[in-house]
């Protein structure tokens, strides 16, 4: 079998590098392994670079019609178990902050967005998805691909991984990579919502936190977070005290939690961190999880794995145009991308931190910090650019003397903006369009 490029992995990040490539007329081949949907959780916070993406390639609509808007996330700490939760402060963390019309986030179930991406990149003759396909390795310079019970070479001029954490073609690669992992795990569910949860909400005490972020038809994900090694206890405790641990951070969640009716709903995520040292070997590419795992706290780790997917589908797009297939404009992507994802990689494993078991004692340190972060309108800004995948404003000593308290924080001004040349230009994006006119003879 021969094809241009063979995506491995069928996932939000597979499939947006492949539709960027089917509308370049460019033959793309994705080979999926799992034979459907399975019960496990995946990325559904919306960032707003990764709107920008859906909104360059046609698809707002659809994902804003079948998503939930985020406007603020808010930040509750419950040191006082008797006090009811809307008597205590919030800090709240607010996308508006950022520049029209990319100034806010989006929930959408795992699978709708998986489907909207599936469903466009079908319109294209271009495109092929084979389900389930399972990548073995590489023979002789092509994928050995089992389809069914045959196994099938399929030669590419370009391989893509996009198959997540447990990476074969990562492996293949021989890359180093260093990683991290946490004293804590997490459980994940959905279930309904009252009317009033339109916002994302943490809610944390001095030993753990729980995180609501509403979905579409009145439905809520949650994430909670409990001690490595605490998931059996707590089902051979029941669901019952389950819930129990739920109520006390979020009481208004009464008669909500309670329709879990089952611990298979529940799932258990273990976080980890790590980072390869490249992103590109000769004509093979690692995209998404393959190439880094974030921490779930910042919810970075879908996003990363679209935003690998544009620039890389743009530089590919390019490349084929202008007939240049050379290892160095290959290397591009990595250039573009990794330094991004080590920020959004630090950002995310300092959060992780502060809510890390031996940090206990710091929760007072914590709260200062978050009020601090959501009250000054410089550091407000800074915090949510960055999360935002929009630009990049780094913070300076000044900055965290404020977070920290040794620094007054600033008031409230109108003269507070966002300094627009910390947002990412197109040729920060993509560097390679500025070699346009030197390229074309």
């Amino acid at each position: 079998m021969r094809t241009n490029v063979l995506v491995i992995g069928g996932g939000v990040g597979g499939l947006t590098v492949a539709l960027k490539l089917a509308k370049c007329g460019i033959g793309v081949t994705v080979v999926e392994q799992s034979k459907g949907s399975v019960h496990l959780y995946k990325g559904e916070l919306v960032q707003p670079k990764t709107l920008q993406i859906f909104d360059s390639i046609g698809l707002q609509s659809p994902v804003l019609k079948k998503g939930h808007v985020i406007n603020d996330i808010d930040i509750v700490e419950r040191k006082n178990r008797s006090a009811p939760i809307d008597d205590l402060p919030v800090q709240s963390m607010s996308y508006n902050v950022l520049p029209h019309p990319f100034h806010h986030a989006l929930m959408i179930p795992h699978e709708t967005l998986k489907n909207i991406l599936l469903e466009e990149a079908m319109k294209y003759p271009s495109f092929q998805y084979i389900q389930p396909a399972r990548f073995l390795g590489f023979s002789n310079g092509q994928g050995r691909v089992k389809i069914g019970k045959e196994e099938v070479l399929i030669h590419a001029d370009y391989y893509i991984s996009a198959e997540g954490r447990k990476s074969k073609v990562r492996d293949e690669m021989d890359l180093g990579k260093k990683e991290k992992k946490y004293d804590h795990h997490f459980l994940t569910v959905t279930f309904p919502r009252p009317p009033t949860l339109t916002e994302g909400k943490i809610i944390s005490n001095n030993h753990t936190f729980l995180g609501l972020f509403p979905l579409p038809g009145e439905m809520v994900r949650s994430v909670y977070l409990i001690p490595k090694g605490s998931y059996k206890r707590m089902i051979e405790e029941g669901l019952e005290e389950f819930y129990k641990k739920y109520l006390e951070l979020c009481p208004s969640l009464d008669g909500y939690v309670q329709q879990i009716d089952s611990w298979k709903k529940i799932q258990l995520m273990i976080p980890v961190h790590y980072h390869v040292n490249h992103y590109v070997k000769n004509n093979i590419v690692l995209l998404g999880d393959a190439a880094h795992s974030v921490h779930p706290m910042a919810g970075e780790g879908m996003n990363l794995a679209i935003q690998d997917a544009d620039v890389l589908g743009e530089l590919l797009c390019w490349m084929y145009e202008h007939n240049k297939h050379s290892n160095d404009f290959l290397l591009l992507y990595e250039k573009v991308r990794k330094p991004r994802v080590q920020h959004i990689l630090k950002l995310s494993h300092l959060s992780a931190l502060a809510y890390s078991r031996p940090l206990r004692s710091f929760v007072s340190w914590r709260n200062k910090v978050m009020e601090q972060l959501t009250s000054d309108p410089i550091l407000h800004i800074k915090h949510m650019l960055n999360i935002s995948g929009l630009g990049i404003w780094k913070e300076s000593i000044i900055d965290r003397a404020i977070q920290t308290g040794v620094v007054p924080k600033r008031q409230e001004d109108e003269g507070f903006q966002l300094d627009k040349r910390h947002l990412f230009t197109e040729i920060e994006d993509y560097p390679w369009r500025g070699m346009k006119e030197e390229t074309k003879g």
